[in-house]
């Protein structure tokens, strides 16, 4: 017997349509990446360039407004706890910015009252600059160093240039006083905002659930990073102020709020924070009173800010010490003071919005964690000893 005719039975998969053809790979590969992979890169490398470029030329803005989503960021748990508890939501909003206005006008009028006190108190030190700088240029001679080098190398160091340099450090300060009040203004408008981004959340989720994961945890990773130094802060500052107060150095307060502030700056905020009290330890009572600040701030910052508080920091934000430090180089370059302050921050921000965004690209967070993954079961026996 002979088939069907043509048309009569379903049709041979010689005649199979669209819908029944198999796979083409090669072809939808082709099809999707209509643009070289390599050019892709290119363009993406100069879409960050061009990014960063402009971020770097708006600073004087950017950096405000990161520190005010910041303290948003921060605030927001007052609004939600107020909130579920029955209250109207504009209670919330006024009791959330009643603690953070207090914290930071109170902060800044302490750093910039114990600033000027140290700048009327600092000329008074200008005859113990002279005897050090005498004592430097005796040593350096008895070490048989040419004349002329001591010279050159002795030319820069000034007490005039000293004060100089404090006057320039507290015109920077006032100038804060301006960006303070568009932090202030900005944290107003975040507040009133989170009034009702709980809701606006909900339906980011509904819609998009990888942005509002993303979003959240990066919000979650903040909040913990910021609880984490700010209370390691204190711990410091209380130690470091205790101890200089202890020894007699000038402005106890002021330095104890310097390493308050600086213990925000990863790795190197210990130092920043060392330098000036240091300083003025020298003038105020010889190498051996600096030399025991040196010590002090050492056994208390060390202990603190490199064993303890990395391992907080680490479960809070999961970023590995370099990229730490890399963020802290790369933000300080591109927004300056507030760049140093806001790296970890700012960095989980841009990973939020690169990586964890889009569930094909949260590999990522394996390279750029601190936390190693768990160990495979088949990597396991890989490495396991064969049974006799």
């Amino acid at each position: 017997m002979t088939g069907p005719p043509s048309g009569a039975g379903g049709p041979g998969p010689e005649h199979a349509g669209p819908e029944h053809a198999g796979p083409e790979p090669e072809r939808t590969e082709a099809m999707h990446w209509a643009i070289p992979r390599g050019l892709i890169v290119l363009l993406v490398a100069a879409a960050t360039v061009v990014a960063i470029t402009g971020a770097k030329a708006f600073s004087g803005v950017l950096g405000p407004v990161f520190l005010a989503l910041m303290f948003a960021i921060a605030a927001q748990p007052i609004q939600t706890r107020i909130q579920r508890r029955g209250r109207p939501a504009w209670v919330g909003m006024i009791a959330a910015l009643a603690v953070v206005y207090l914290v930071l006008l109170g902060l800044v009028a302490a750093m910039a009252l114990s600033a000027a006190q140290l700048a009327t108190a600092l000329p008074d030190y200008s005859d113990q600059f002279s005897s050090l700088f005498d004592q430097v240029r005796s040593l350096l001679e008895q070490l048989h160093v040419d004349q002329d080098r001591i010279e050159q190398a002795l030319s820069g160091f000034d007490f005039g240039n000293l004060v100089e340099v404090l006057e320039s450090a507290l015109r920077e300060l006032a100038g804060v006083f301006s960006n303070l009040l568009f932090v202030l203004a900005l944290l107003l408008f975040m507040a009133f905002d989170g009034m009702t981004i709980g809701r606006r959340m909900n339906v980011v989720a509904g819609i998009r659930p990888d942005i509002s994961h993303a979003l959240s945890t990066f919000a979650a990773g903040t909040r913990k990073y910021l609880i984490v130094s700010t209370v390691f802060g204190l711990i410091v500052a209380v130690l470091d102020g205790a101890a200089l107060w202890v020894m007699a150095v000038p402005f106890p307060i002021l330095w104890g709020l310097l390493s308050f502030i600086t213990n925000y700056i990863p790795n190197i905020g210990f130092v920043i924070g060392l330098i000036p009290p240091a300083l003025l330890a020298l003038l105020d009572g010889g190498w051996t009173k600096m030399v025991w600040v040196i010590v002090l701030y050492c056994v208390f910052n060390v202990v603190v800010q490199s064993v303890i508080q990395p391992k907080f920091v680490g479960d809070a934000v999961g970023l590995s010490v370099t990229v730490t430090f890399l963020s802290l180089v790369f933000w300080s370059w591109v927004l300056g003071a507030l760049g140093a302050l806001l790296a970890i921050p700012l960095t989980l921000l841009a990973k939020a919005l690169l990586f964890d965004i889009d569930p094909s690209t949260r590999w990522m967070d394996v390279l750029i964690s601190d936390r190693a993954p768990p160990t495979e079961p088949d990597d396991e026996a890989d490495t396991a000893e064969p049974a006799s």
